[in-house]
């Protein structure tokens, strides 16, 4: 079987100072230079923004781009973390195509960003001959506390309707799964929150119940590499 590792651009190590209106956050470089960089992730982060964590950033010299930084990783007690929520899409699809995930293995062809239902996308959908697919919505987790992960760490009527169109074309007959990626190494099991959004929890039990798939998957991160690693269990 393939690996699918995703390699880091060069990082840069730095401390975290703030993050503020969800995507600018304020670092000091290992070099002493203060800069801004941004946070590709709209999420509250809860548990993984705290200021003073190291943090690494990739650089990219776009000229279009208004903040040349980027904030991939931020290092917690118990694991590197990863914050860029581009991330699980790619690995996810990566290891799809190398085998790496044997309850989404022997399908002929994987299409990313797929239209469903009304102005709405899911992540990926699988195919195997003419009629057979699966549709697969990915979702990242960075949220651990005590071993357990949980999805969301906000509010996020998006999530929302993507378990409302996963449960429609489940009904219709189609296999359909929710893929959370938790984007560290640290969690032992996977709930969701329902503290932070009853709703979403509510959405993801009943989803199940009409017959929608659950994968969870944590990852093998280091400076170097990010990875998929192991199925982890859940409680709903």
């Amino acid at each position: 079987m393939k690996s699918a590792r995703l390699i880091w651009s060069k990082l840069i190590p730095g401390r975290l100072i703030r993050r503020y209106k969800r995507f600018p956050a304020d670092v000091e470089l290992d070099s002493g230079n203060a800069v801004t960089a941004h946070c590709p992730n709209s999420g509250s982060m809860k548990a993984c923004c705290e200021p003073g964590r190291p943090v690494y950033l990739s650089c990219h010299d776009d000229p279009k781009r208004k903040l040349k930084y980027t904030w991939e990783l931020i290092r917690m007690p118990d694991s590197l973390t990863g914050v860029n929520t581009l991330v699980p899409n790619r690995l996810v699809f990566e290891s799809l195509k190398a085998g790496m995930v044997k309850e989404l293995q022997g399908y002929d062809t994987i299409r990313r960003e797929v239209s469903v239902g009304t102005h709405s996308r899911l992540d990926l959908v699988l195919k195997k001959g003419d009629k057979e697919q699966c549709f697969v919505e990915i979702k990242n987790c960075t949220l651990v506390e005590d071993g357990i992960a949980s999805f969301p760490d906000a509010v996020t009527s998006r999530g929302l309707k993507h378990l409302a169109e996963l449960q429609k074309l489940a009904g219709s007959g189609n296999r359909c799964v929710m893929f959370f990626l938790v984007q560290r190494s640290d969690a032992r099991l996977f709930r969701p929150a329902d503290s932070i959004d009853p709703a979403y929890g509510r959405g993801l039990r009943e989803a199940v119940r009409k017959g929608v798939e659950m994968l969870v998957y944590d990852v093998r991160i280091d400076l170097e590499a990010i990875m998929l690693n192991n199925k982890i269990a859940y409680v709903l």
